[in-house]
């Protein structure tokens, strides 16, 4: 079977995309998602250092490694792997296809909490040198709002498929300007706007005790259904893969 990992947003957690996760491994695929370290709803130590945008796609790729190499059912798979992200997520998922971020371009989100490690760093010019490197075994993408660090000129080096998708009112460090210019430097792309989304509605569907204790990801704009559109998404998230990965 092919294999699909996924990669969360900000203090997220493997668990936030679990009615996607489900809707593929029902269709045939295995299915990995991993908390980041540092970057997590249960650990957010990392969460505002430029730290992390190192360490994602390194975990990201160690995750690869154990299931193609030390898992113990690593019979089942094919070989052929596809990636799941959502906003840092999606970030990770576009430096694993070949990407290099330019922090010293700038955050959005320094716009908003200037006060944060990494846009002191970014405004005082401390911006590590990192190793980013390509994981040539990611054979197709979903990408959904991602947090963009990357020139037109760095999204040409994606040469995989990807299925990039834009809420329309975004948030968290993304607006629907910045996911456009993924759009438009990515050379094979399908691109799909969401109308009425905003950029926590990609995650799962809330419980009625989560959207009281989280109101701020599990509450969408007035006419929006999460949990009917997320219907559509899963299933057009399948597709791609089922097309995209042979």
């Amino acid at each position: 079977m092919p294999l699909i990992v996924m990669s969360h947003g900000s203090a997220g957690s493997y668990l936030g995309h679990h009615d996607t996760a489900a809707a593929l491994a029902d269709a045939g695929f295995v299915v990995a998602a991993i908390n980041h370290v540092g970057d997590n709803a249960v650990d957010r130590s990392r969460q505002g250092y430029l730290s992390i945008f190192s360490t994602r796609p390194r975990e990201i790729r160690r995750l690869i490694d154990y299931l193609t190499g030390a898992w113990p059912q690593r019979a089942q798979l094919d070989g052929e792997v596809g990636f799941f992200g959502f906003s840092r997520g999606g970030y990770t998922g576009l430096v694993l296809a070949g990407a290099t971020p330019d922090f010293t371009r700038g955050l959005a989100i320094c716009g908003d909490e200037p006060s944060l490690p990494m846009c002191r760093d970014i405004r005082d010019g401390k911006v590590p040198a990192q190793p980013y490197v390509k994981d040539a075994r990611i054979k197709a993408l979903v990408i959904a709002d991602p947090l963009t660090a990357f020139s037109a000129d760095a999204l040409k080096a994606v040469s995989a498929p990807v299925q990039l998708w834009a809420s329309a009112l975004g948030g968290d460090g993304v607006t629907p300007a910045s996911v456009e210019a993924v759009r438009q430097g990515l050379a094979a792309s399908e691109f799909h706007p969401v109308a009425g989304a905003g950029h926590f509605a990609f995650l799962a569907p809330c419980s009625a005790a989560q959207a009281e204790a989280m109101p701020a990801i599990c509450r969408d704009a007035p006419g929006f259904d999460r949990a009917a559109w997320h219907r559509d998404f899963n299933a057009a998230v399948v597709a791609f893969f089922k097309t995209a990965l042979r």
